[in-house]
């Protein structure tokens, strides 16, 4: 597979980003960063703010203050679709996709989009980029099933098309929300690393939220842990889960 020829340049960051929400402190001045090429893995308990903070760096909540840069430029306060034509595409613990369509037909709309080509006068395949498309099909191991409705997909596959469509928009950063949630247990290595393999050779950083130590261990280089909207340990996997607290607070070891 291809190595990003700019990995380890500093992708994304924060400064002293906080958010309250009245007497409850979601995200708590926290300083960040994010550098091309990385394998982040977010995990914490429920409510300990990591999607908070993923909400927060991608427009659809604004911080009470702090700043997020994404490379050079201030994205603070941007809306999603501003900070998606930056670069940053998006998957979701529940997929975001068109259940009316196929599997094929939500990328050419993602392709469409992403031209400013969509129109209801004209056929979807005449405004999307097909060659596309089918490089994105077989990229995440798609093509079998291109023409079935998404609403007769596994679990696994349509997180695979939820990233498949993050990638059309042609993103340098794709973050991701519990990719393997609610994907049968014998199918979550394969989804993941399908996903994993896919952004890899599209030459795309990767942050992803899990409660999988299995998944993490195998495909993260590097784990933020978080307790009560603070990162409490930041680092190589092996070192993060080997802390005590992390072990406790996080992993539920008494």
């Amino acid at each position: 597979m291809r190595q990003n020829a700019l990995s380890g340049e500093p992708l994304l960051h924060t400064t002293g980003l906080t958010l309250k929400f009245g007497g409850v402190t979601a995200a708590d001045d926290i300083d960040f960063e994010l550098r091309r090429g990385e394998r982040l893995a977010v995990i914490g308990a429920n409510g300990a703010g990591k999607t908070t903070f993923i909400n927060i760096c991608t427009g659809y909540l604004k911080p009470s203050s702090g700043r997020i840069f994404f490379g050079d430029t201030d994205v603070t306060g941007m809306g999603p679709r501003r900070i998606v034509q930056l670069g940053v595409g998006r998957s979701f613990q529940l997929p975001q996709l068109f259940l009316e369509h196929t599997v094929q037909e939500c990328l050419q709309l993602a392709s469409a989009g992403r031209q400013g080509r969509l129109s209801r006068f004209a056929p979807l395949a005449a405004t999307a980029d097909l060659r596309a498309v089918a490089a994105m099909l077989e990229l995440v191991e798609l093509e079998h099933c291109a023409a079935h409705p998404v609403t007769v997909l596994p679990e696994g596959h349509r997180k695979l098309l939820d990233v498949a469509i993050a990638l059309m928009l042609q993103p340098k950063l794709v973050i991701m929300d519990e990719p393997t949630s609610g994907v049968a247990s014998e199918d979550k290595h394969s989804v993941m690393g399908t996903i994993m393999r896919a952004l890899q050779e599209r030459d795309v950083t990767a942050w992803f939220v899990e409660h999988d130590v299995d998944i993490v261990l195998q495909y993260a280089t590097r784990v933020a842990a978080w307790i009560d909207g603070r990162i409490a340990a930041d680092g190589a996997p092996g070192d993060v889960f080997a802390d005590p607290v992390i072990r406790r607070e996080v992993l539920g070891e008494r």
